[in-house]
């Protein structure tokens, strides 16, 4: 198969991947990055530092990463779920308030294996997660 046709097969999984979503947006785009992030700062926590609270032995563990992998799959499928309600009634509610939750979990978790591994965590990122969290709340009530 000619490099065209592969990227031709790939553009239009994304396409059909994106529309699913009901679009791709720059907040789905950031929960991507951050579950990326999340997943790897998880392995780096593990193999390096052996702190991990996923392992017995605070070490790598195949079936934790397994594990990280599918809640994180579980995840998208959740979003999924919600743009395509959003899409049934007509909103964009549903998907803000699950991807926002989403994004601020996923940093919470980013924040506490940066904190595992010494690293100093600037207030201006404490303070973005909490205003993160009133966003997603406050969508929950609008949505309630």
């Amino acid at each position: 198969m000619s490099k065209t046709g592969i990227l031709t097969i790939l553009g239009t999984a994304g396409a059909f991947i994106a529309n699913l979503f009901g679009g791709w947006d720059a907040a789905l785009t950031t929960l991507l990055i951050f579950m990326a992030i999340d997943y790897l700062l998880g392995l780096i926590v593990a193999a390096v530092f052996h702190k991990s609270n996923k392992s017995e032995s605070g070490g790598l563990d195949s079936r934790a990463g397994l594990k990280g992998l599918l809640k994180k799959g579980m995840v998208l499928l959740i979003v999924l779920v919600a743009a395509r309600l959003d899409i049934m009634i007509g909103s964009n509610f549903i998907k803000d308030g699950v991807v926002i939750a989403f994004v601020a979990n996923e940093t919470i978790s980013i924040i506490e294996n940066a904190g595992i591994m010494g690293v100093p965590i600037p207030s201006v990122i404490t303070n973005a997660i909490d205003i993160l969290q009133r966003k997603s709340e406050k969508k929950d009530d609008v949505n309630a």
